[in-house]
């Protein structure tokens, strides 16, 4: 997934890379983005999950 960020020339959304330390900007249109919050969204999602269940898990292991 590729990092969003606000371009400093023109205040837009774009993408960024990092080449031989040399940052470019790519706009972006706004359905784009939207897809980019989406993804965003389902790995906050699975992470949450994830996280949960590593929390049950230690409760079980201080339980015993």
């Amino acid at each position: 997934m590729s990092q969003v960020a606000v371009c400093p020339t023109c205040g837009g959304n774009s993408k960024i890379k990092e080449v031989n330390g040399e940052t470019t900007y790519q706009a972006i249109q706004n359905d784009e983005l939207l897809k980019k919050v989406g993804q965003l969204k389902n790995a906050m999602e699975k992470f949450k999950l994830k996280a949960e269940a590593l929390e049950k898990e230690l409760e079980a292991f201080k339980s015993k």
